[in-house]
């Protein structure tokens, strides 16, 4: 009796060992981010922080958490929308709050169009978005601190190079 109470110890142990899955670990990565460099407008060629950098997404009210806030910066990652063509961003330099809390920098509102393509990694990843076809544009007003755009990667696959050069 004692070998048959064992027996099924030693089978039930099988029984719930053989049923487990692989534990599945998503190290593919994730959904790229945009990178921008801040480039001197009068030498194209040498950057250039823009001082006290806040980054909020258009319609937001809050900064974006992959930007240090109010610091100075001449290179910037930030995220794209996963479920729309287009982001916006309110890039503002010199930025400060007066006595009321509200924001007296310069604000520029940049936006990003792109396609969007969607890639399954694996099991444990799932999708990740990538993103073609990028273009960029920025609201012209009286005070621009934003001078010019360049796009130098239409795709973006992965966060590892400049995507985008904005000139100040």
């Amino acid at each position: 009796m004692k070998n048959f109470g064992f027996s099924i110890l030693i089978f039930l142990y099988l029984l719930t060992v053989a049923s487990c899955e692989k534990d599945d670990i998503c190290v593919e990565g994730n959904t790229p981010l945009m990178v921008i460099e801040f480039f001197d407008i009068s030498n194209r060629d040498d950057l250039k922080n823009v001082t006290t950098l806040r980054v909020v997404g258009e319609g937001q009210t809050v900064t974006v958490n992959t930007v240090t806030d109010r610091t100075n910066l001449n290179k910037i990652i930030i995220p794209l929308k996963t479920a729309a063509d287009t982001t916006g961003f309110l890039l503002i330099a010199n930025s400060a709050s007066n006595d009321d809390g509200l924001e007296i920098g310069n604000i520029d509102t940049v936006s990003f169009n792109y396609a969007r393509l969607e890639d399954f990694k694996s099991r444990a990843c799932g999708f990740i978005i990538n993103y073609e076809e990028l273009n960029g544009v920025f609201q012209t007003d009286t005070d621009n601190w934003i001078q010019d755009i360049e796009i130098m990667r239409t795709e973006i696959i992965n966060s590892d190079s400049t995507h985008v050069k904005i000139f100040h």
